[in-house]
């Protein structure tokens, strides 16, 4: 494994464990900034719990348990969707700039809005890291296109052996018993 991901799985996963943990142990306070995406959202997943403090309970684990597999490198891809896959609703709900009146607080939404952005984009391309090997799209590619190669390669042979042999047979049956 590159000593860039050794590093920076890590890094990049500090973030959501710090925050799965708070969010965690004490949900009532994120839970009023949550209420206006988690209410849509409970009505259209079934599974989730309908309390807004239980779903950001949950959240918070979620962030915890992916961002300790991401930090040690494991499951990877799966953990850093997860976070994605996490980090949207809780950007929309915690950093609505558009809704700030002062023009300070307007601008700090923003800069997080944008900071959680970039977090998302870093949680993309970890889920695009195969850590080099190679994908199963990539393998499966490569395998399509060396079986053609070895098709021609055979047609070629056959092609080029069997008319020298019809030449030899035309040639036998010509001679006298």
């Amino acid at each position: 494994m590159s000593l860039l991901r050794v590093v920076g799985r890590p890094l990049l996963a500090s973030m959501f464990i710090a925050g799965g943990l708070s969010s965690a142990r004490s949900p009532k306070d994120v839970a009023p900034a949550a209420e206006p995406v988690v209410g849509p959202i409970t009505k259209r997943v079934r599974v989730l719990p309908d309390s807004t403090e239980q779903v950001v309970r949950l959240h918070g684990g979620v962030q915890v348990l992916a961002g300790v597999l991401l930090g040690m490198g494991r499951l990877p891809r799966l953990s850093a969707l997860a976070l994605a896959a996490g980090l949207v609703p809780t950007t929309v709900a915690g950093h609505r700039f558009w809704e700030a009146e002062d023009p300070a607080e307007r601008a700090q939404q923003r800069i997080h809005f944008l900071k959680n952005l970039a977090m998302l984009g870093g949680l993309l391309i970890a889920a695009d890291d195969t850590a080099g090997a190679p994908s199963l799209l990539w393998r499966g590619r490569h395998a399509a296109r060396d079986l053609r190669r070895d098709a021609y390669l055979v047609r070629r042979s056959v092609r080029a052996t069997a008319r020298p042999a019809a030449t030899v047979g035309g040639i036998r049956a010509k001679l006298p018993g």
